[in-house]
């Protein structure tokens, strides 16, 4: 088969590495256009343009495939399957007609669990206890499509979004090859989706990264684990924004105000909750590197004492209804 892989980050890179390793014919890579970063704003590449190059793979880097002098010059590569994994942009339904198989998504959930941008995280920061990887045919829907595969994991109670994502990278990989090693048959016999068991597992952002100290201890516990290593929770003491990476949920039914800080010792920072209480174990202050409490404390930093009363972030928390979240239409290659 002559095959287009489409895919920006880590995570689509090893797939792509993995399907070129294995003898495939990938004749050409999608990804998005170099993006300025750091303090230089020096443009990079991305993860899946450096492995395609190495491979003198020829790469693509349309700023949107609706654009219709993309859409000619795809098709004149005559794909006969496109691959897409953590792409980014919009594929329109002009684009899924193009490759004689189809599509294929490697998704990063159990569909239809977490459909969208961020089901990693978001499967963390509901507690889910198992997660995986979905091989399906793309469709005009939002992570819609019919399933062909799937490749499961459990979520680990140290689980961070960013371990989940190396682990769930690695399956990825794993399963288009299994997938691309099935007889023709069994590639179009795939199962459809049971809509009302989706939710929408929106784009992660800065903002909703603030603790809420009105939200249960767990519920904190289960936004750290997923933020990390990415927007990673904070809150506020006076103007200082201080980073939290590791805490543990610590059972506790006193009357003090929320956000209280209980205690401060050398075991850790405990902060009243709205229900239980958090204990910080491993934080970040401005200009400095994350390090643990028993750091902190020696330290001998006059900031955050026993008594003191932590602002707490109103903002509702994304997951408040997670089994009512609603999916918004349009077809993204997520």
């Amino acid at each position: 088969m002559n095959i287009i892989f489409a895919g920006t980050p880590e995570f689509a890179a090893l797939s792509l590495k993995a399907i070129i390793e294995q003898g495939h014919n990938i004749i050409a890579v999608y990804t998005q256009p170099d993006r300025p970063a750091g303090r230089g704003k020096k443009l990079l590449k991305s993860d899946v343009k450096i492995v395609a190059e190495s491979f003198s793979i020829p790469v693509y880097q349309p700023e949107k495939l609706t654009n219709p002098d993309a859409q000619v010059e795809l098709a004149a590569l005559k794909p006969d399957l496109m691959i897409v994994a953590a792409y980014g942009l919009l594929l329109p339904p002009e684009v899924l007609e193009i490759p004689t198989q189809g599509c294929i998504n490697i998704h990063a959930s159990l569909l239809p669990r977490w459909r969208g941008a961020a089901p990693i995280q978001r499967a963390i920061q509901a507690g889910d206890t198992q997660t995986g990887i979905t091989i399906m045919q793309m469709d005009v829907g939002l992570d819609t499509g019919d399933m062909i595969l799937e490749e499961s994991t459990a979520i680990t109670e140290t689980d961070t979004g960013g371990s989940l994502h190396d682990r769930l990278a690695d399956i990825g990989a794993k399963a288009i090859l299994k997938y691309l090693a099935l007889p023709d048959g069994q590639k179009q016999s795939a199962q459809k989706q049971n809509n009302e068991l989706a939710n929408y597992a929106r784009k992660l952002s800065k903002q909703e990264a603030e603790i809420n100290w009105s939200e249960s201890a767990e519920q904190i516990c289960l936004n750290i684990r997923a933020f990390n290593p990415w927007p990673v929770t904070y809150f506020k003491d006076q103007e200082a924004r201080i980073r939290v990476f590791e805490a543990e949920h610590v059972p506790y039914t006193g009357t003090q105000e929320t956000g209280s800080i209980l205690e401060k010792n050398k075991t850790g920072i405990l902060v009243k909750c709205g229900k239980d209480a958090l204990r910080i174990l491993k934080l970040q202050l401005p200009g400095s590197k994350a390090m643990d409490v028993q750091a902190f404390v020696n330290g001998g930093k006059a900031i955050l004492n026993q008594g003191q009363i932590l602002s707490s972030h109103e903002l509702t928390s994304t997951l408040a209804s997670p089994l009512t979240s609603t999916i918004p239409s349009g077809v993204k290659a997520s």
